[in-house]
């Protein structure tokens, strides 16, 4: 059974980093792409980053780049979302998904979704 787990989220003074945690199971790690999305409070879900198979390419959301870094780790068949300089509008909750080799920017395009894990920023 395909399964995706989503942790690290929590309650984060601003400027501060987290690293969210995406434990994968249940289909061939290697060969999938895994896209991190986010939904605000009021806002539609976006696409925030994407790792490719054998991390061959990520990708990132203009409104994250060099504050965001995606990575993966075969062994562990975990993907990880390193947050720095956190401020108010990464205020959300965080979804991990998956599809097969590369990263499309739509979630229409990811077939299989965690439960998400809530990041908040606030002194």
């Amino acid at each position: 059974q395909l399964q995706l787990v989503e942790s690290g989220g929590g309650l984060v003074q601003p400027g501060g980093s987290l690293r969210l945690s995406c434990a994968a199971s249940g289909f061939t790690f290697d060969d999938s792409a895994i896209g991190w999305f986010r939904q605000a409070p009021g806002k539609e879900r976006e696409g925030v980053s994407c790792i490719s198979r054998l991390s061959g390419q990520h990708y990132y959301t203009d409104s994250v780049q060099g504050r965001f870094t995606i990575s993966r780790d075969h062994a562990k068949t975990t993907v990880y979302l390193q947050i720095n300089s956190l401020h108010s509008e990464v205020t959300a909750v965080y979804y991990c998904a998956q599809r097969p080799s590369f990263c499309l920017s739509s979630d229409r395009y990811y077939s299989a979704w965690g439960q998400g894990t809530q990041v908040t920023v606030s002194s």
